[in-house]
């Protein structure tokens, strides 16, 4: 469903019309992507990535077709990177262009579909929480749908008693921080109550809540998804009952 409205708004993909064939694919990278890397046929890293490389032989299709149209009356994300290609002294390139979109699509679906997930499981433990549904910030928390985040050292930092060069490579853990009980009372229970008493993070982000990310790498959709949760919870609430 996710994958199916993202791909709606960013590239005017109707998955209903292709049998899931975009979604299929997707589906097979997402199943291999943590895999262990043996590109051997059978394994799970070998059909992880047949699944990006027949991704983004649809996108590469779906771009050349865009490139023939003239006319459209809706501009989309393939139509913006389009008209980037055309700029003068831009970046911009064709293999950039298919790889944004790849990306795109991916971040689009894959963490806000796991939130959403994250969300009904707890909801369906806590009859109060459904009540007030002042779950989501919560269900991130825990959930910790982007479970590693990287980053390079710009400059030298020394921190606690050690050094860490400049230019390397380092691996964010937010569970740390997210359950870590000096930051967070009691922090592997799910109490949504909790941000009642604390101000929202500016962004949806800070360093005691990094489910997006956060400074100038924060993630340029987290508004996007916690509006599609947002809407999915209230569909839910007002529109269903179970037991």
């Amino acid at each position: 469903m996710i994958f199916s409205i993202t791909a709606r708004r960013l590239i005017s993909y109707d998955s209903s019309r292709s049998d899931g064939k975009l979604w299929k694919q997707f589906d097979a990278f997402l199943q291999g992507l943590l895999a262990f890397p043996l590109y051997v046929p059978g394994t799970a890293f070998y059909k992880c990535m047949q699944g990006r490389k027949n991704v983004m032989k649809i996108l590469q299709e779906m771009l050349n077709e865009r490139k023939k149209e003239t006319h459209r009356e809706s501009v989309d994300f393939i139509d913006l990177l389009i008209n980037d290609m055309k700029e003068k002294n831009t970046i911009m390139n064709e293999k950039i262009a298919l790889d944004l979109l790849f990306l795109l699509l991916f971040a689009g679906f894959e963490t806000t579909s796991s939130g959403i997930t994250a969300a009904l499981k707890f909801l369906a433990d806590d009859p109060k929480a459904l009540q007030e549904l002042i779950v989501i910030h919560e269900a991130l928390r825990l959930a910790n749908i982007a479970p590693l985040m990287f980053r390079k050292a710009i400059e030298e930092v020394h921190i606690k008693g050690y050094t860490l060069p400049k230019g390397s490579k380092i691996m964010v853990n937010p569970s740390s921080i997210h359950l870590d009980p000096t930051v967070y009372k009691d922090p592997t229970v799910f109490n949504p109550w909790r941000w009642k008493d604390t101000t929202e993070p500016a962004g949806g982000s800070s360093k005691e809540f990094m489910a997006f990310g956060g400074g100038l790498r924060l993630c340029v959709g987290a508004d996007f998804a916690k509006l599609q949760m947002a809407i999915f919870l209230h569909c839910l609430v007002t529109k269903y009952r179970w037991k």
